[in-house]
């Protein structure tokens, strides 16, 4: 008798996108960029990317799935916390005066030779491919995103730590002078640039995803273009947008929502159900663009790709 097992995060069929509206979806984005046309969605697409010629990328067959129907393209880029932008969620059109060309990111810290890369000499480095990944917010709620990107770990070779590299540390932006949220009186007496981190074996997953674009295209400026992190395991805030530094340390890095209320947002951030934030529950979310409700899973349901690295941090406070 044949014995079917259900990975982590998979749930029914019934719940998941049929095949012909993911394949006619790609096959219509394909087309698209074939012809020079770029596939509208609202004031996120209105200026050109010179990279649009690398979308859609090949599909990474381990991860095309991600269990849940992908979230309609609007949802998602029309709903976004960017603290950078304001405090709403509705920031794609302040988004949008965010100059992505030229666009550089420096690797340095505890790497065999600092370097400054202008964004697209990063592209040529690396080869694209798409992944669709759960998002879940540490407000309770979550979506799924086709995302494209390279392994973090790619960067990780490109950047050549020194063997005293522990942490990566990511910085975004800090444009007052284009983000109203980073200027004086608004959210200027936050701890400007967003900083996050992570670990080196963290980095190393092979869930871990530098996003240049998605849904087919070039990430729209109010996701994070045009360079951005996702961690599916961990909670949004750690999937940091408009990076510009990635930093190899030695030191655990202390992040951005960490220097503002350590109490509520840990290092780690790993989705857990069963430990709640300290104003409400993480036991169920909301899934964007429906009326449902559903329960949330351990690691966000990516424990057996990630779990062993937590191994013997039971101490810590992994889950805030």
């Amino acid at each position: 008798m044949q014995i079917l097992r259900r990975k982590s995060w998979e749930i029914p069929e019934s719940r998941v996108t049929p095949e012909h509206v993911f394949l006619n979806r790609r096959s219509f984005m394909a087309a698209a960029a074939g012809a020079g046309v770029m596939v509208a969605a609202g004031p996120a697409h209105a200026q050109a990317d010179p990279s649009a010629s690398l979308y859609p990328a090949k599909v990474n067959p381990a991860f095309a799935d991600a269990g849940r129907p992908v979230t309609a393209e609007e949802y998602n880029t029309t709903f976004n916390n960017y603290y950078e932008f304001g405090t709403s969620k509705r920031i794609a059109a302040a988004a949008e005066k965010l100059p992505i060309r030229p666009w550089s990111i420096v690797l340095d810290g505890e790497v065999e030779k600092p370097m400054t890369l202008g964004i697209d000499d990063l592209l040529k480095q690396v080869t694209l491919e798409d992944r669709v990944y759960r998002h879940r917010c540490v407000e309770a709620w979550s979506m799924v995103v086709p995302w494209s990107g390279f392994p973090v770990s790619k960067l990780v070779e490109i950047a050549k730590p020194t063997s005293n590299a522990k942490y990566l540390r990511f910085e975004t932006f800090n444009l007052p002078e284009i983000a109203a949220g980073q200027q004086p009186g608004f959210f200027g007496a936050y701890p400007w640039p967003y900083v996050e981190g992570m670990t080196m074996a963290e980095a190393m997953n092979d869930l871990a995803l530098m996003v240049t674009g998605a849904y087919g295209k070039p990430v729209p400026k109010s996701m994070g273009a045009p360079l951005r992190l996702h961690l599916p395991w961990k909670y949004g805030f750690k999937s940091i947008k408009g990076i510009v530094r990635v930093s190899f340390t030695a030191q655990r890095p202390v992040s951005f929502w960490e220097q503002l209320q350590a109490s509520e947002y840990g290092f780690w951030a790993n989705v857990n159900p069963d430990v709640p934030h300290p104003r409400w529950s993480q036991a169920t979310e909301q899934v964007l663009g429906t009326d449902e409700r559903i329960p949330t899973l351990l690691f966000n349901g990516y424990g057996e790709q990630v779990a062993a690295l937590y191994a013997g941090l039971e101490a810590e406070k992994l889950y805030m």
